[in-house]
């Protein structure tokens, strides 16, 4: 079975451009311990792998839990399905130690550029968040494409927060702490839904949100071919999701288009340095701004595209958590 090579992986990604091209061009600029991940990722291998599409999950799976580090215990974690309109929404409930009622709430949205990512890849930052934000975290495990294009992911993170904040008091939750965190195309679909549901979520985090289709910022022309990342498979993931000319135009799928967000709540963009994903977060912020949004910006130096996801080796992962706990913390106090 052949080696997948890198750039496979954190949004579901595959580049055809050999590892040691990529190094050539990062190699002055990333940590000791970033090379050391993106060595480790050289080494994944997938066994029956369908197609290109198939092998990137597969491998976004595989990286996920061998990179996130060990998983925290928590109070409880609970798999259900939420009813909707023609199908089922399967989530998972996580309650965290310590607190048993009258709890604040996240509703988590994962990334995985709109075709991968689902429980396990994203089941060890869940736990985390959880724990350290002492909030019962409902995590949505929307339809992807290209089987289901926009807007059923969408569609399904909007029946969920509607089911959580109707159940809200059977659930031990108030529904004045309820918001929503999405990390990376999670971050796309966080803005869309907090657009929708406005002063029903009193806080937003985006992590390296994507958010601008076009993919022709300043940071994608340098981090074109890596680490991590790569724009031809990024333009393939895009037009996946978004099927018609309408959807590519559409500001509820395109955040970037946005113009007025209305009563979105307060908000903390969290991006990474060498990330192709940050000029296109940094304008996404800068627009909430220019709303009257209050927005508050992190900039991680040295990381890389979905560094939440690589705990193991990278303190940053455990630096991050503890800052949105505290934004959450003091949003929740006003």
């Amino acid at each position: 079975m052949r080696k997948i090579l890198l750039s496979i992986i954190i949004l579901g990604t595959i580049s055809c451009k050999t590892t040691s091209t990529i190094k050539k061009e990062t190699t002055m600029q990333l940590t000791p311990k970033i090379k050391e991940i993106l060595s480790h990722l050289e080494t994944i291998q997938v066994f029956q792998g369908k197609n290109p599409l198939d092998i990137s999950r597969k491998s976004y799976d595989a990286m996920a839990q061998q990179l996130s580090g060990a998983k925290e215990a928590v109070f409880s974690i609970e798999e259900f399905n939420i009813p909707s309109k023609n199908h089922q929404i399967p989530v998972r409930l996580y309650r965290p130690k310590g607190k048993t009622s009258n709890s604040s709430a996240i509703i988590y949205i994962h990334g995985g550029w709109f075709i991968s990512g689902g429980y396990e890849t994203h089941d060890a930052i869940a736990r985390k968040l959880s724990n350290e934000t002492e909030a019962v975290l409902l995590f949505v495990d929307y339809r992807l494409a290209p089987e289901n294009p926009f807007p059923a992911g969408l569609n399904d993170c909007k029946d969920a927060t509607a089911w959580l904040i109707n159940n809200a008091k059977n659930l031990g939750i108030d529904v004045q702490k309820i918001g929503v965190i999405g990390d990376s195309a999670g971050g796309a679909l966080a803005t869309a839904l907090s657009l929708e549901f406005g002063s029903q979520l009193k806080f937003q985090v985006l992590i390296y949100p994507a958010s601008d289709n076009s993919l022709g910022t300043a940071s994608w022309e340098n981090y074109k071919n890596g680490p991590i990342l790569t724009r031809a498979w990024g333009l393939q993931a895009w037009n996946w999701y978004l099927k018609s000319k309408e959807d590519k135009t559409n500001p509820l799928a395109v955040p970037v288009l946005i113009k007025d967000f209305k009563e979105t709540p307060e908000t903390l963009v969290i991006l990474a340095q060498h990330d192709p994903l940050r000029d296109e977060g940094e304008k996404l912020a800068q627009n909430m701004k220019n709303s009257e949004v209050s927005v508050e910006k992190s900039l991680y130096k040295d990381m890389v595209h979905g560094f939440m996801h690589m705990g193991i080796l990278l303190p940053e992962t455990q630096l991050a958590t503890k800052e949105i706990a505290e934004f959450i913390t003091k949003s929740l106090e006003k």
